[in-house]
């Protein structure tokens, strides 16, 4: 059934004529008429009776008119809503990002957008960056954090700042020939199924300094942990050894290579721009920015190390 029909036919019912309605709405009376033989052919019954002052409503006419009333006001309604959705600062977002990646970057910006934003309600995902990736894609996850992200075609990606891993340990060595005992007494501890992780132990063994003994596991909050236990020199990204540890955790020599990350802003070419997303993206944005103007640039990178994954 078209909506109009009931447009017409309730400002009919509400001006008691059909030229007055016709005046109102600005259209023909013949018009109206169609509208009104149509809505009574489709429900079956007369819905107004005609007479020299105009028009009466039936009494099937009367509980269309209160539908049609009904109609309208909930059509308004969600108006008013979307446009809310849309112009206003409301809404319920999921970001997600790696659990040792968010860790340092996450307090800073959750206090600050709150505070900027409190009526957008932000959720929290965590997993690895590929994992991120495929939420994005799926529509599970707004915005992502990720490193060194391979492109997309579904996806716009911004990158958002830069860090780096390395060999950190409690008790740095005093030169390069200590760091290199070092390195190949081990053990070196290593979260294995990350590529930086994986590059730098292909790097060693290159350099003909293959570590005797490598600890293995899953993510970076536990070779922090076992690193900050002195069991060992951890392969760590710069910014994840330096939150929460003060100063214990140091490079293993200043003067070694480490693995450059770009960490990316993702999210679907084809969101959906709400004023709210808008903000929380460049809100997203601005904290990595303003953390990476702290970023050093490394002395040097081999050429091995700079690939991405």
């Amino acid at each position: 059934m078209e909506l109009t029909y009931l447009r017409y036919f309730r400002a009919i019912a509400e001006h008691g004529s059909l030229t007055a309605a016709a005046r109102a709405l600005g259209c023909s009376q013949p018009t109206l008429t169609a509208a009104v033989r149509r809505l009574e052919e489709r429900f079956g019954t007369t819905l107004l009776l005609r007479s020299a002052r105009g028009v009466e409503v039936t009494s099937t006419g009367a509980e269309v008119l209160r539908c049609a009333v009904e109609v309208h006001a909930a059509l308004e309604s969600t108006e008013l809503r979307v446009a809310d959705l849309e112009r206003a600062p409301t809404g319920r977002f999921v970001v997600g990002c790696h659990e040792s990646l968010g860790a340092y970057f996450l307090p800073a910006f959750l206090r600050g957008f709150h505070a900027e934003a409190p009526n957008v309600d932000v959720v929290l995902w965590n997993g690895p960056s590929a994992e991120v990736v495929r939420e994005v894609v799926e529509r599970n996850v707004h915005f992502g954090l990720v490193v060194n992200p391979e492109p997309h075609p579904d996806l716009v990606m911004v990158r958002a700042w830069r860090d780096a891993v390395g060999l950190f340990t409690v008790s740095p060595a005093a030169d390069l020939p200590t760091a290199r005992t070092r390195i190949q007494q081990g053990p070196i501890i290593a979260a294995g199924r990350l590529h930086q992780s994986r590059a730098w132990l292909e790097y060693l063994d290159a350099l003909g300094i293959t570590p005797l003994r490598v600890i293995t596991c899953g993510d970076l909050e536990l070779v922090k942990s076992l690193t900050l236990g002195e069991l060992g020199v951890g392969l760590l990204p710069r910014r994840v050894a330096a939150y929460g540890a003060g100063d214990r955790l140091h490079a293993l020599h200043p003067s070694l290579a480490v693995f450059p990350d770009e960490i990316y802003l993702i999210y679907r070419a084809d969101q959906h721009r709400t004023r709210a997303g808008m903000q929380l993206k460049d809100a997203l944005l601005a904290q990595g920015r303003a953390i990476d103007a702290d970023y050093e640039e490394p002395a040097s990178v081999p050429a091995y190390l700079q690939r991405s994954g």
